[in-house]
């Protein structure tokens, strides 16, 4: 008397003479997780790019010298760095807001690879742009802490503290931001080279 057994056909299992062997699993689980926080991340990456922006372009503080007439102002458009931060970022946030159907159709299908190659040129593109900003507002904000004495830059935190904290808020954000991107690229490269 002999048993048989049908087996449907499947990728995942090999039958080799009477012992039934299961492949390992697919690596669409890998992928399609990969995918989910690849969407979280790019949340978390708006928040922090469209934060560093509104709180460098609220970022604006007015000290009284002597008199109402006479008075010191110290505001983000003062400081083309700073300009340059808020216009990259707002721009970083629209594009990562745009990049949202991609990484969605990323978790939909996660053996695709134009999307996830689409996402890792333009994060890079991204990434230099926002590295950018964030560094030249970095030494603008240091020079504001700490002044030069070789260049006779004064340190103006001293006087304007909430300006100086607004904008170095701003300035940690954005890197935040830089530092999510990074995480985007590493992992898209990932999922591709598991392909």
């Amino acid at each position: 008397m002999s048993t048989t057994i049908d087996v449907p056909e499947s990728s995942n299992v090999n039958v080799k003479g009477k012992a039934l062997v299961v492949a390992p699993a697919r690596e669409g689980g890998i992928k399609k997780g990969i995918a989910i926080m690849d969407f979280i991340l790019r949340l978390g990456a708006i928040a922090a790019s469209l934060g560093a922006a509104v709180s460098m372009a609220t970022s604006d503080q007015t000290l009284p010298f002597f008199t109402q007439f006479f008075q010191f102002q110290a505001s983000y458009d003062s400081f083309s760095a700073f300009q340059f931060l808020v216009i990259t970022m707002a721009i970083v946030g629209g594009y990562l807001v745009l990049s949202l159907p991609f990484s969605i159709v990323s978790i939909i299908r996660p053996h695709a690879t134009g999307p996830r190659l689409f996402l890792i040129i333009l994060d890079t593109v991204f990434l230099t742009l926002a590295t950018a900003s964030a560094a030249s507002a970095a030494s603008i904000v240091y020079l504001a802490h700490n002044g030069d004495q070789n260049t006779n830059w004064l340190a103006i935190c001293n006087q304007f503290g909430d300006f100086c904290a607004q904008t170095s808020g701003a300035v940690v954000s954005s890197l935040v931001a830089v530092v999510i991107f990074v995480l985007l690229i590493v992992m898209s490269a990932l999922a591709l080279r598991g392909r």
